[in-house]
């Protein structure tokens, strides 16, 4: 078995604690073999490849628990006369730069397939180790449903390996969330309320039923011990879905005092995507190409946004760091967590949500998140220091290397030679 031993560098390793200079990491294979100071490492008679972290900074692979790999939202246009499969090509150009940006595991929000999770895992494409909710639920008319007022439908109905998402009523909310479980669903993703880029709806619009999110969770937790993440905007939506014991809040733009603790009472995770708004109106600046419905709500709803999860956030609600990628350009991810200090969390707990907290909400605390014995060596060296300039990290330059399972899926460092330890 092979070893490599990342050393010369500062270790942060995802628990909150106190940095550690000097720090390095031993990997054997795929798995975090001994993390702590390099003098304190015992490597007698290990033949081991040396990784000079060049005075950098050493962290767990980081985590996006909101993400959709297999688009970039543009022009309705685009979307109208692209091929259905060009698709999964642009997914491999998202996936790459996922990884360039230091994150090694995603939950897809909707979009990716079992056999885009298996390219990935056997290898024949580079990607991020992921969940997939494979299409989210929506009601008609709701977030996913894509009917415009033209009598235009651009939802897409459902493919081999991906149901249609629409359905209405509790008997058709069952049939669809066994049909996405089936399909090899890791966790079932519906939309609770209505959304920003959507045509027909409103982020406030409640749109299932606590009875319907119920059924939901029944089908996912007690057949297969799978949890729901829930699309969830407007105040009402979000306490359905709290209530009805939903896993995950996705954006919670409008949170009000009661959903938030709600949220602290239950454990619920809280995924802000604090950079899919920003992001909305700055292509909408650029280029023009977020459609104009979009444009306006958005305007609507920032502001709220921000307020609602700074206040989430010191009243202890549990956050896990997300982008909602593909609303904006995947490898941007790291710009999440400077809005995060925004709202007041420290730099320290920005990584935490992205490694420690992000891998709970994924229920893979086991696996990945920190930097310890036992786990997968996701790892990443950073040319600068996060704790001093959290924003340092937008620029995927300064992102030096990046290891999935013990190995380089990126690598600017100066290789030294493999020694006898």
């Amino acid at each position: 078995m092979s070893y490599k031993l990342i050393k010369n560098g500062t270790l942060i390793d995802g628990n909150g604690g106190e940095p550690v200079k000097g720090g390095a990491v031993l990997l054997k294979g795929q798995v975090i073999e001994a993390v702590g100071k390099e003098n304190e490492l015992d490597l007698s008679g290990l033949n081991v490849e040396v990784v000079d972290a060049q005075g950098g900074y050493i962290l767990p692979g980081l985590i996006d628990t909101h993400v959709h790999l297999m688009f970039e939202v543009g022009k309705v246009e685009e979307k109208l006369t692209t091929p259905f499969s060009y698709q999964f090509y642009k997914a491999i150009d998202h996936m790459r730069k996922t990884l360039d940006a230091g994150v090694t595991t995603v939950r897809d929000a909707g979009g990716a397939d079992a056999g885009v999770k298996q390219a990935v895992e056997n290898k024949v494409v580079s990607g991020p180790r992921m969940q997939i909710s494979i299409t989210p639920l929506t009601t008609t008319g709701g977030h996913g449903d894509q009917w415009m007022r033209s009598g235009v439908d651009i939802t897409l109905h459902g493919y081999p390996g991906s149901p249609a998402g629409v359905c209405d009523g509790v008997e058709q909310v069952r049939q669809k969330a066994r049909e996405v479980l089936r399909a090899g669903a890791d966790i079932i993703k519906v939309h609770a309320t209505g959304g920003v880029l959507s045509p027909t709806d409103h982020p406030e619009f409640t749109q299932y039923s606590q009875e319907e999110l119920e059924v939901m969770v029944q089908e996912a937790k007690y057949r297969r011990g799978l949890k729901v993440m829930a699309h969830a905007q407007g105040a009402e939506g979000i306490k359905n879905a709290v209530r009805a014991g939903i896993h995950s809040i996705e954006h919670g733009i409008f949170l009000d005092d009661e959903a938030i603790e709600l949220m602290v009472e239950k454990g619920t995770y809280l995924v802000p995507t604090l950079l899919a708004p920003v992001s909305v109106l700055e292509a909408a600046e650029r280029d023009g190409s977020m459609p104009e419905y979009g444009v306006q709500k958005c305007r609507e709803v920032i502001h709220f946004h921000k307020e609602s999860i700074a206040r989430a956030y010191k009243a202890g609600v549990k956050i896990a760091m997300g982008t909602d990628a593909g609303v904006m350009a995947h490898g941007t991810n790291l710009r999440e967590l400077g809005l995060m200090c925004d709202i007041g969390m420290t730099p320290m707990e920005a990584l935490v949500a992205t490694t420690k907290t992000a891998a709970e909400c994924l229920g893979w605390e086991d696996k990945v998140g920190t930097l310890e014995a036992g786990k997968l060596a996701d790892v990443v060296i950073t040319k600068t220091n996060p704790l001093a300039d959290i924003t340092s990290l937008e620029d995927t330059r300064n992102i030096a290397a990046v290891l999935k399972d013990g190995e380089f899926v990126k690598n600017t460092l100066k290789k030294e030679a493999a020694l006898l330890v």
